[in-house]
């Protein structure tokens, strides 16, 4: 279904470098701007020059990845005479206009955003996406646009990585409410922030912070590649194991509240989601999985939320800070190896013992 390996895409990501972000000439370019240019390049992208942040880098980096601005040169100004010449615009110039590609968030009364569940008000790097990040999906995992999995990694690239950029952009705080706002994952905001001239550099030249912005662009981009090639290659096919597992869970104890992994992944990243989405009533209490170093069986207790530490039903009082035969015996069942003394997790030699772990603390 994906490119082989997807190791490709560290292949191309270095060719991109070397093509799209050569060193700017400063005999090629005005007092007011500088541009970096590709030598085929016909379109010009402009952002803001002077200190940089997150999301114009990545914005930029994004707008590059599409057919309409492959290897883009641009632009950085805030003259407005230069940019009215450009193709695009982005973080600059006042203007939302996705039809010519006018992709500020500055102006006043501008409320975009993503949509399909999200709220966060967007800022240069998720317009962009919001655009055009279908078209980006579709190609990295050399997929239509329409088909379902590009739509999903669509939505967990926005939700995994590009709503941070845009709440942190926009001054939302991360953690107001009960439940956090928004994932940030990588601190990239902050470590781009880093990337500017410092105040006791001496070299303050337009070169040097262009060459800076280019770092920027690199390390956002990389980073935005790495999302992708996660989500293609471990995270969807996960939440596919879950869904089947979710599916198939009266199958391993009428309580419907039991689920066995056929096979070990990160489970904890779709249940909660996934629950929702199948609408499962009574939710998930256990999960049983094999450790795969050593061939024995784990019953986890799910935590009540995502992000939270407490199990919506811990394993039995009476069991925790056990092992081996003194926990068997308590238990009542053979095989037992241990249960953590907060009671979130405990094991057992064989997969009958763990599944008969996780229905004795069901009952209990």
């Amino acid at each position: 279904m994906y490119r082989s390996g997807f190791g490709l895409r560290l292949t191309f990501f270095q060719t991109f470098n070397s093509i799209i972000l050569p060193k700017s000439h400063s005999n090629s370019t005005s007092s007011t701007s500088r541009v970096f240019s590709s030598s085929f390049s016909t379109k010009r992208v402009g952002t803001h020059n002077g200190s940089f942040h997150c999301d114009e880098a990545l914005a930029c980096f994004l707008i590059r990845l599409t057919n309409k601005f492959s290897a883009a040169r641009i632009v950085r100004s805030r003259d407005p005479q230069v940019l009215d010449t450009l193709d695009a615009v982005l973080d600059v110039g006042g203007i939302y206009d996705p039809i010519r590609d006018r992709f500020d968030h500055h102006q006043k009364g501008f409320v975009e955003v993503f949509g399909l569940g999200f709220s966060t008000k967007l800022s240069s790097a998720g317009l962009v996406y919001k655009h055009y990040g279908l078209e980006i999906i579709a190609k990295e995992l050399r997929l239509e646009e329409g088909h379902r999995d590009v739509y999903r990694l669509y939505l967990a690239v926005y939700k995994n990585f590009v709503e941070a950029v845009d709440a942190i952009d926009n001054g939302l705080n991360q953690h107001d409410t009960h439940q956090p706002r928004y994932v940030d994952n990588t601190n990239l905001t902050s470590r781009i922030g880093r990337l500017n001239l410092d105040w006791v550099d001496p070299d303050q030249s337009e070169e040097r912070e262009n060459e800076a912005f280019q770092h920027a662009m690199t390390l956002a981009g990389s980073e935005f590649l790495e999302t992708v090639r996660f989500h293609a290659i471990s995270w969807l096919p996960a939440r596919s194991i879950v869904k089947e597992c979710l599916a198939a869970r009266q199958e391993i104890d009428s309580s419907g509240e039991i689920m066995v992994l056929t096979r070990s992944c990160p489970w904890k990243l779709h249940i909660f989601e996934l629950e929702e989405e199948m609408k499962i009533n009574p939710t998930i209490k256990y999960v049983i999985y094999q450790d795969e170093r050593s061939g024995k069986w784990r019953v986890q207790a799910v935590a009540i939320s995502a992000g939270k530490f407490e199990s919506r039903k811990p394993l039995p009082s009476p069991w925790r800070g056990l092992t081996d035969g003194e926990l068997s015996e308590v238990a009542g069942i053979p095989g037992c190896t241990f249960v953590h003394i907060s009671g979130f997790i405990g094991g057992n030699r064989s997969y009958e013992g763990a599944l008969d772990m996780a229905k004795t603390s069901l009952m209990a």
